[in-house]
């Protein structure tokens, strides 16, 4: 499929350039609140008032993607990553949103509409030229949706402890899965593997919040 080498050669037109400067500048926005917010504390007006700021930059991000490679240059890798990223944010907003009711109708409807996006897109791109970040983004994708179908089986008083490491991974998830395109299109050299450092990096980052979180609980268990 020679489709995206030969748009690669063709002069940008100014409706793809708008997108670019608007993707790339709410894609600076949404890193930079989402590093803000992993160096400062939890829970507070501020945490919250910053994280509405990460999701709605960031689903400007996945938008402006979205369009960019629906309209003018389509790319496997980032069209399985910004599915990705969209499903984590949506989902991270959504937690905290829900809290101790678990998930409602609303989110049956987007892990239905994610299925539906991943079993279109997953013979495009796979057909297009997979390779080991596609391969880790539609996992990961499909992993997500395992967990968000399964919890509908959970107790309701699961919830209360649980939507605070779901909340954290989706939403840490989604950040460094920005953080690999910015490293996609920047970095020339080692692809895809030098987008797969973001994720592990990310991984690492989800494992030392889900340990802090345990330790927060096990006081509050004590006290």
């Amino acid at each position: 499929m020679r489709t995206p080498q030969f748009a690669a050669r063709l002069p940008m037109s100014t409706p793809h350039l708008l997108n670019i400067v608007l993707h790339v500048l709410a894609g600076s926005v949404a890193m930079a609140i989402g590093v803000y917010q992993l160096a400062n504390a939890k829970g507070s007006d501020a945490h919250r008032r910053w994280g509405r700021g990460f999701c709605y930059a960031g689903l400007v991000v996945c938008l402006s993607a979205a369009l960019g490679l629906a309209a003018f240059r389509f790319l496997p890798n980032f069209a399985a990553l910004t599915v990705l990223v969209l499903y984590q944010l949506l989902g991270g907003w959504r937690s905290a949103r829900t809290r101790e009711r678990g998930p409602q109708a609303a989110d049956a409807a987007l892990t239905l509409a994610a299925v539906a996006a991943g079993a279109w897109l997953a013979p495009i791109v796979l057909a297009a030229g997979a390779n080991m970040l596609v391969y880790s983004s539609l996992g990961a994708l499909a992993s997500v949706v395992a967990y968000d179908a399964a919890r509908w089986l959970f107790p309701r008083r699961w919830f209360a402890r649980l939507w605070r490491y779901e909340h954290s991974y989706k939403l840490i998830a989604a950040l460094f899965g920005m953080v690999s395109a910015l490293v996609g299109n920047v970095v020339r050299f080692g692809q895809p593997w030098s987008q797969l450092l973001p994720l592990a990096l990310g991984f690492a980052t989800v494992g030392f919040v889900f340990v802090r979180l345990y330790r927060q609980d096990a006081a509050r268990r004590r006290g």
